[in-house]
């Protein structure tokens, strides 16, 4: 549990982050950023129901694999 409550909070960091130069990006990117903000909600919602689950379900880590590959996408593009 705690390998995922680190991912969580690694992700809000980097979301915030990106979330700050987000304005400053091309249209493409914030075309992205807005899909992931979907998906974003998405994790969120899941993530706090996980949190006193035991066993963290596939779906969520994939979820959180793939936000946390798009967030280094932007953060490199910006």
């Amino acid at each position: 549990m705690p390998d995922f409550t680190k991912l969580v909070d690694d992700l809000k960091r980097t979301r915030d982050e990106i979330k700050l130069k987000i304005h400053l990006g091309s249209k493409d990117v914030q075309d992205e950023w807005a899909e992931l903000e979907k998906h974003w909600t998405s994790f969120e919602s899941r993530a706090e129901l996980d949190k006193s689950a035991r066993d963290v379900s596939d779906a969520v880590k994939i979820l959180g694999s793939e936000l946390k590959d798009a967030f280094n996408r932007i953060r490199r593009a910006l």
